[in-house]
């Protein structure tokens, strides 16, 4: 049974995908409240009239009360082994309080969405992989009234930070964009598409768990 997004709470509102996804759910007729869960305040996310901050240093002390009541739950939370500066620090972000969001829902009808990634396999000897595997098996056993996952390939955009490697895939890729085949399934995607799906899966998904991988995002309409 499909519900209408009506208050929504997001994690990793800052990031490329998160910001994206705050300027759609803002659109969305039926939606009335947005909680972007925040580390500090960020002015940008103030130009969106249905979007409120709450401060939190530590994403670990989010409790039940804090997200009590909402529709929609998403996480656009992720970050890479270099800019986490270790792999314990890399698990703690993408794992354990991924785990711990996941967990404040367990038991109530709000509607799970998370970013995740393509090759996520908790059996992958890449450990990123691995990582994004063990959260997605996470929330597969966890007692969620609807869960939707997306796993896009590499993310096209603006970011914050820099990411070398990821900045180089993406000049050769728009270079040699238009030598790619819409079927191809590694296709780079951009933050909209991304945030696009989201949107569109929460309101429409009847399943109580769905995987969408790059191409249904690729092609979402």
């Amino acid at each position: 049974m499909t519900k209408l997004i009506k208050r929504a709470v997001v994690i990793g509102a800052t990031g490329m995908v998160g910001k994206e996804l705050l300027k759609q759910l803002n659109q969305v007729e039926s939606c009335e409240h947005i909680l972007a869960i925040v580390r500090k305040e960020d002015e940008s996310l103030k130009q969106y009239t249905k979007v409120n901050q709450l401060e939190v240093e530590d994403f670990l002390m989010l409790n039940d009360e804090d997200v009590a009541d909402f529709t929609h739950a998403f996480s656009c939370l992720g970050t890479t082994i270099k800019k986490a500066g270790s792999k314990a620090n890399f698990y703690n972000i993408d794992f354990e309080i991924n785990a711990h969001f996941v967990d404040l829902f367990e038991g109530t009808e709000t509607h799970y969405v998370l970013v995740s990634a393509m090759g996520a396999n908790a059996g992958s000897p890449i450990f990123y992989n691995q990582v994004k595997g063990e959260l997605e098996n996470h929330l597969k056993h966890s007692n969620l009234a609807y869960v939707s996952i997306l796993q896009p390939s590499l993310l096209m955009g603006e970011r914050e930070e820099s990411r070398t490697l990821e900045g180089l895939t993406q000049r050769l890729y728009q270079r040699f964009s238009h030598l790619v085949p819409d079927t191809f399934k590694y296709k780079p995607v951009t933050a909209e598409q991304v945030a696009h799906t989201m949107v569109e899966v929460a309101q429409n998904q009847n399943e109580t768990l769905k995987i969408y991988d790059n191409l249904y995002i690729q092609h979402a309409k």
